[in-house]
């Protein structure tokens, strides 16, 4: 063999190496089963998946017909310190926000402070973008709630929008700070829908602007207060600190190489252990896009009351108006719109560093599954449609 020859393989064999102690140090999840028999067979499954560590730990939560009817918690909300979750424990939603904060709009909307169909500028004078043409049509509150604007998405930067202080961020201010780097639309509005969280931060800046009051609190006294949700906000109270979900990240990840670019890991990782980082307590700075903090029970009642025609929440008009609204490239007004050979049905999940969670609802049959983990990754479509399966 001749030198070069050996060289190669040399280079070769270390690669292969390499990418096995890579799958190693990689979580190594169970995969979803399409169906299980009973409850016991689901929960059996559930605790093979936290005992790999991604998750490390969930909760999970079912309605159906007015009530709620399973509330359970499997594996650690802090694995090192020993603590294990439980169904009071509280998980970062991610994007699940999107949802309530859509129904707040939907809220100023029958107010009579805004309509939907109202251009943005109406709202927020200073909202200058650049259009992909002269004859775009203008952007909406309706293209926002749509995903159909063009607003470029801010990931991955928004990775980097984090704090660890209490104190929120003005959401109307940092819209103005990001506007600059994301005003040229990809796309003319309406012509279709890409998924971007900028969305829903101008949509935060609007409800400010319509309501006179901080994102925050309109959302708390129109949403979090009337429906019970006592465990969630957008800040730890000290009662959530005490049943406080930690996230964890894989040390193999596509994450783990892109967040030292966005930010000081030393102030987010908190330690490793085995095949995950666990992370100390970080805030996003984007709260109508991602902010809220609680547990699956306060799911449990959003969906409740959403299924219950909006009771304390909305109008059945603004309801069905969120539910049927036709989908444009599966997005709905804040929804994503799905249908399978025998349902209907509206979700939303949520995801980033740290955290996963989902929640599904199907109008049709008064039905709603939740699950919230402090893990990176989930096989969202798996474990909704197996939860949705099984009779609780």
């Amino acid at each position: 063999m001749r030198k070069g020859q050996k060289m190669a393989w040399t280079v070769v064999i270390i690669l292969l190496l390499l990418v096995a102690g890579l799958c190693a140090l990689a979580p190594h999840p169970p995969a979803v089963p399409q169906r299980v028999k009973d409850r016991a067979e689901l929960e059996a499954y559930l605790n093979r998946l936290v005992e790999t560590g991604s998750p490390p730990g969930l909760s999970v939560v079912v309605v159906k017909d007015g009530q709620m009817v399973y509330n359970r918690a499997f594996g650690y909300a802090d694995r090192p310190n020993k603590i294990v979750a439980t169904p009071a424990t509280v998980y970062h939603w991610w994007s699940m926000t999107k949802i309530p904060t859509a129904i707040a709009i939907l809220q100023l909307q029958e107010k009579g402070l805004l309509s939907i169909d109202d251009p943005v500028r109406k709202h927020l004078s200073w909202f200058e973008v650049v259009y992909p043409s002269a004859d775009s049509p203008t952007v909406s509150i309706r293209h926002l709630l749509q995903h159909s604007s063009g607003l470029p998405d801010p990931i991955p930067a928004m990775i980097g929008w984090v704090h660890s202080d209490d104190n929120g961020r003005n959401q109307t201010e940092l819209v103005q700070k990001f506007l600059p780097e994301y005003k040229k639309l990809n796309f003319s509005p309406g012509e279709k829908a890409v998924y971007s969280n900028f969305n829903y931060m101008v949509l935060g800046a609007i409800i400010e602007s319509a309501s006179g009051q901080s994102y925050e609190s309109f959302m708390k006294e129109n949403i979090l207060q009337p429906l019970g949700m006592a465990q969630t906000d957008f800040v730890y109270s000290a009662n959530m600190t005490q049943h406080e979900a930690l996230g964890t990240l894989p040390v193999v990840h596509f994450y783990t190489l892109l967040m030292p670019a966005l930010l000081d890991t030393k102030a987010v990782i908190r330690e490793r252990e085995g095949k995950l980082f666990w992370f100390k307590r970080v805030y996003i700075d984007a709260t109508p896009s991602t902010g809220l903090i609680g547990p699956a029970s306060d799911v449990a009642q959003l969906m409740l009351a959403y299924l219950n025609s909006g009771e304390a929440l909305l109008s059945p008009a603004s309801v069905a108006l969120m539910t049927q609204t036709a989908p444009i490239d599966g997005h709905g007004l804040g929804w994503f719109v799905s249908r399978d050979p025998n349902n209907f049905y509206l979700e939303h999940t949520g995801g980033g560093p740290g955290f996963a969670t989902f929640m599904r609802i199907y109008p049709e049959q008064g039905l709603g599954v939740a699950l919230l983990a402090n893990g990176t990754d989930l096989d969202y479509a798996g474990l909704a449609n197996l939860l949705a399966g099984v009779a609780l």
